[in-house]
C-alpha cells in the first residue's frame, strides 16, 4: 500500500510529508505517426495534501487526460506520476485497480447512477470495496440529501443526482477526489449547490480535490489555478483570496 507520508527522519524530526502527486515530465500519445495525437506533452506538476486544484482549459487541451492518469484510468506513454511514493506509471492493472478502490473517488458529469436503487443504496454499494468506509447514510447527510435518502434517481433533480454522485465518491474516505466537469450539465444555481458540497468536502475532511472544468469563474475556489493548453501547462496560479461558490460571478 502506498504511504502518501514520508517515515520520521533520524534524531526523531518528522520528515516533510510527500505531496500527494509528483508528476514529472509526463507525455501521452495516442496513436502513431501521423496520426499520433499528442494528448500531453512534458508536464510537470506537484500537488499537496488537502489542495483544491482547478484545472482550466479549452477542449483538447489535456485536462481530462491528465485527470485519467491521476486516477489510474489511463496510463502515460512516458514520465512518471507518483502517488506518496507509489509509482502509477510503473503500475500494472492489477495495482491501478487498488488504487483506484482504496484511494480515489471520482464524479463525472454524468452521474451514472443505478436506477433501480434508491440514494442510500447507491452509495452503500460502493462500501462494499472499500477498505475503511464511512457510514452510507453519513456520506448522504453531508451532501445534504438526508431526507431524500430513500428516493429512486428518477425522483430527484439533476442536481441532488449529482449530489448522489459526490455522496457515492466520497462514501470509501478517498485520499484524493476528481472531478471532471461536474456542473457541466447543470444550471447557474444548480451548479452552485454542487460545487458548494466539493468545496466543503474538500475543507472539511482535507481530501486533496481536482476539479476539470471551462469555466474560469469556478477558478476563484481554487487553492491553485493550473492552465493547460496543447496538452501542455501554461501557467500555474496561486489564489491568496479564495472565494466561495455563492461568491462567484459566472
Amino acid at each position: 500500500m502506498s504511504q502518501v507520508s514520508a517515515s520520521a527522519a533520524g534524531g526523531g524530526a518528522q520528515a516533510p510529508p510527500l505531496p500527494v502527486f509528483r508528476i514529472r515530465r509526463l507525455c501521452k500519445t495516442y496513436g502513431a505517426g501521423e496520426l499520433a495525437v499528442h494528448a500531453l506533452r512534458d508536464v510537470d506538476l506537484e500537488i499537496g495534501h488537502g489542495e483544491f486544484i482547478v484545472l482550466l482549459g479549452a477542449s483538447g487541451s489535456g485536462k481530462s487526460t491528465l485527470l485519467n492518469i491521476l486516477g489510474g484510468l489511463d496510463t502515460a506513454s512516458a514520465g512518471q506520476v507518483l502517488f506518496g511514493d507509489q509509482d502509477l506509471s510503473a503500475a500494472g492493472e492489477a495495482d491501478l485497480t487498488e488504487y483506484r478502490r482504496r484511494h480515489v473517488g471520482f464524479v463525472f458529469q454524468f452521474y451514472n447512477l443505478i436506477p433501480s436503487l434508491t440514494v442510500l443504496e447507491n452509495v452503500a454499494l460502493v462500501t462494499d470495496i472499500a477498505s475503511a468506509p464511512m457510514q452510507a447514510g453519513e456520506a448522504v447527510a453531508m451532501v445534504g440529501l438526508a431526507p431524500r435518502r430513500d428516493h429512486f434517481p428518477a425522483q430527484l433533480s439533476g442536481g441532488e443526482q449529482q449530489r448522489v454522485a459526490i455522496a457515492r465518491a466520497i462514501v470509501k474516505r478517498p485520499a484524493v477526489l476528481l472531478c471532471d466537469e461536474p456542473t457541466g450539465a447543470l444550471d447557474y444555481a444548480t451548479g452552485k449547490l454542487v460545487l458548494e458540497v466539493i468545496e466543503r468536502i474538500n475543507r472539511e475532511l482535507g481530501t486533496t480535490t481536482v476539479v476539470i472544468t471551462h469555466n474560469a469563474a469556478i477558478a476563484g475556489m481554487a487553492d491553485r489555478v493550473v492552465r493547460l493548453g496543447d496538452g501542455r501547462i501554461q501557467s500555474v496560479e496561486g489564489n491568496l483570496h479564495k472565494l466561495g461558490p455563492a461568491q462567484l460571478a459566472w
